[in-house]
């Protein structure tokens, strides 16, 4: 793929573990050079007190490629939930990345011209669950990563799937409201 890839967007949700481990990122992708490298630049140096922007790493001072900024969607009130995000999630968060790499998704030539910004949910129950499964929550992040990008780079769904299913698919939470459960 030689094409400009100026901006894709993707989410994933992978849910049906163990608590607390579900994982609903939202992925903005880009060339350096263009309006995501900018914002990625933007957002590194404007931290915010509980949503801290970092880099997904593999470990302290291995970082993935693509760059891949971190943004809580959650604010961050605890050394606990720190800990889990800049541990556990972030490190899921840089394999998924790489995952996409070798499935072909981001193409290994634009590995260094390409960034992501990627909105993280990690649910706040984390920090307080005594037995929390780490192994449970750092395979579903990984996995919803990898399948956030998928979708980014591959648009989809697409227009047409979504028009011919726009009828038939209800929001979880609306249906709960509707439903009288919210």
């Amino acid at each position: 793929m030689s094409e400009r890839i100026v901006m894709r967007t993707g989410e994933s949700l992978v849910a049906g573990g163990p608590p607390f481990t579900a994982a609903e990122p939202e992925v903005v992708i880009g060339e350096l050079d263009g309006p995501v490298g900018t914002a990625l630049a933007t957002l590194t140096g404007d931290q915010a007190a509980g949503h801290s922007k970092v880099f997904a790493i593999l470990d302290t001072d291995i970082q993935v490629r693509p760059v891949t900024l971190m943004v809580s969607k959650v604010t961050v009130k605890s050394s606990a939930y720190t800990n889990i995000l800049m541990g556990t999630v972030q490190a899921a968060i840089a394999n998924g990345v790489l995952d996409a790499v070798r499935a072909g998704d981001i193409p290994k030539d634009k590995a260094n011209d390409l960034g992501i910004i990627c909105s993280v949910w990690l649910n706040p129950g984390a920090a307080t669950e005594p037995n929390l499964d780490h192994k449970a929550l750092f395979e579903i992040h990984r996995k919803a990563m990898a399948q956030a990008i998928h979708k980014a780079m591959n648009n989809e769904p697409s227009i047409d799937w979504l028009l011919e299913n726009q009828d038939k698919v209800t929001h979880k939470y609306y249906q709960r409201g509707l439903d009288g459960k919210l």
